[in-house]
């Protein structure tokens, strides 16, 4: 496989010295005055996870692999300070990110979810989920979310000089895996991944995909996106690849470029719910139970709002909560991890994976699973065995949309 060569993707790159900016947001100047007015949308975002419970009869790897003074480290500490409920901080082999974009042109949000077959290796997946989310974000500190804005009154030859570019959510994957492949404190591992960025100047969402992790968009109680998993067979997400070195490639080996992700764009409109989520979420929760968990925290808020956390409440909580829209956005967020975790646990209750599961002619009858006579393969045994309760990581992102002009 030819290696991933994310520079090529790079829009207005037009020298070496202009990478190397980008890749190092300290080598960048002051950024040169851009158009100042308000942004028509406002984006309003929460976040939740839980790491499933650790089973002691697993193999255990280290599981905090970066030293406490490394970039990702300082970084990943700082994502997981976010106010989660009464979830703790344990967030397993998920992550995640939220950041906004240059200038305020918009907000990108991603979630990944690392490969947990890598224990059996002795690496620890959680490892490449977090440095794939630090890079990612690096890279859409600096990047605009659309075409990078200029002042109507700069002269021509200060316009050239604005600093950036646009940065689409399938570059940002592909340059985020680039800066993985180049971190030495990463030996193995692989991920899904999904990215969205969010225009605050035209309310358009483009997204990218790879894997099972995914996303929806709820508009008036009704779901108008769902994205579908890509997966190379059941229960095996296409992902995010690095292998250790001196490693001979063999064909069971899932290698995905960013490239294959799946893409879409779309307008949204005030009120609009955007859902980022690990298959933690979507292979324990259907899509319907979204919307009316939805409904519900909303009449919650319409009727007898809950107050905001005043500043001294906790060490970080006002940080991240500042509005009435900020708490329900982490209301939401925090309802689906907590059912996703009742669902998971519930013997008695069909699950979506369940049901794909039945798809793939793996059936259950009283907890027992049912395979085709003529089934010899044993990690398909495996996978059905694990189906009728799939215990996992849950990570979500919710994002609320406000047409503020």
């Amino acid at each position: 496989m030819r290696p991933a060569q994310p520079w090529n993707t790079l829009r207005q790159v037009q020298n070496t010295k202009q990478w190397h900016k980008l890749v190092n947001p300290s080598l960048q100047r002051h950024t040169r005055p851009t158009s100042s007015l308000p942004r028509p949308y406002r984006f309003h975002v929460g976040a939740s996870w839980a790491g499933k419970p650790v089973n002691p009869r697993d193999r255990q790897v280290n599981t905090k692999p970066f030293p406490k003074d490394h970039p990702v480290a300082v970084w990943r500490d700082h994502v997981l300070s976010r106010p989660n409920g009464t979830n703790g901080r344990h967030i397993g082999e998920d992550f995640f990110y939220i950041q906004e974009m240059r200038s305020q042109s918009g907000l990108s949000l991603g979630i990944a979810d690392g490969v947990g077959g890598w224990i059996d290796s002795g690496v620890d997946p959680s490892l490449f989920s977090q440095s794939l989310m630090y890079h990612a974000h690096r890279y859409a500190k600096n990047g605009w979310v659309g075409e990078p804005e200029i002042d109507p009154t700069q002269d021509y030859t200060e316009r050239e000089e604005v600093e950036g570019w646009e940065l689409t959510p399938m570059e940002c994957m592909e340059l985020a895996h680039g800066g993985v492949l180049r971190e030495r404190a990463v030996v193995a591992g692989s991920s899904t991944a999904c990215i969205v960025n969010l225009n605050a100047s035209t309310g358009i969402l483009r997204a990218a995909n790879l894997g099972d992790s995914g996303f929806a968009i709820i508009r008036s109680s009704s779901i108008i996106h769902f994205q579908q998993p890509q997966t190379h067979y059941f229960n095996c997400p296409k992902q995010l690849t690095k292998i250790p070195r001196n490693t001979r490639l063999h064909g069971g080996m899932c290698m995905d470029p960013a490239s294959d992700a799946d893409t879409y764009e779309t307008k949204l409109i005030d009120g609009d719910i955007v859902i980022l989520f690990t298959d933690g979420l979507s292979d324990n929760v259907f899509p319907t139970e979204l919307t009316s968990i939805c409904s519900l925290v909303s009449r919650q808020y319409a009727h007898s709002p809950p107050p905001l956390p005043p500043a001294d409440a906790t060490k970080h909580a006002f940080k991240f909560i500042h509005t009435e829209e900020d708490a329900q956005a982490q209301t939401i967020a925090e309802r689906f991890v907590n059912y996703a975790q009742l669902c998971m646990k519930n013997k008695k209750r069909a699950s979506p994976f369940e049901r794909a599961a039945a798809r793939e002619g793996m059936y259950f009858r009283g907890g027992v699973s049912i395979l085709p006579s003529d089934c010899t393969d044993e990690s398909r045994i495996l996978t059905t065995i694990l189906a009728f309760q799939k215990m996992d990581d849950v990570t979500v992102i919710v994002a609320m949309v406000r047409e503020t002009l």
